[in-house]
């Protein structure tokens, strides 16, 4: 099975079930956005699995755990207060996007563009997601695709 319709599958799924959860509630685009953070990596985990990547497993872990900690770190560092929320001051960079840009960058750096287009795609929905809800602002959200697609370049390996 091709990538895109991995993705596209998945993302169906996600949509379908994010759709369901937040009917209600009015959120679904920050709900979407939530889900896509977390699609994203483990979409990148299926294609190691689904391709028997043993090598691409570690440098997948080292670009997810650099973009994590250099998350975490900034986050502890710059006090930031989160647009509307006064009393949240974790705003910068936004760790949604930056988790869902590392495992768009490592697809599109590790297997190619017609991997990348529908993950970067995703990516960006996050990024917007966060915006959308006053979780953060455009500069958080750069931030955090900075850091995901830097952690990933950052580590020279080879594609398949």
């Amino acid at each position: 099975m091709c990538m895109s319709k991995i993705i596209s599958t998945l993302t169906l799924i996600f949509l379908l079930g994010s759709f369901k959860i937040s009917y209600c509630q009015n959120h679904t685009i920050e709900t979407v956005g939530d889900i896509t953070q977390l699609a994203l990596p483990a979409t990148a985990v299926a294609m190691l699995i689904i391709k028997k990547d043993k090598k691409g497993v570690w440098q997948y872990a080292k670009a997810c755990g650099t973009t994590i900690l250099v998350t975490r770190i900034l986050k502890e560092v710059v006090v930031k207060e989160r647009p509307g929320e006064a009393w949240s001051f974790d705003s910068f960079p936004s760790g949604h996007t930056s988790i869902a840009f590392s495992g768009a960058s490592f697809l599109q750096k590790r297997y190619g563009w017609k991997y990348g287009i529908p993950a970067y795609a995703l990516a960006t929905f996050t990024g917007y997601s966060r915006v959308y809800a006053k979780k953060h602002d455009i500069i958080d959200v750069l931030a955090g695709a900075t850091i995901g697609i830097g952690s990933t370049y950052l580590l020279k390996f080879r594609t398949q």
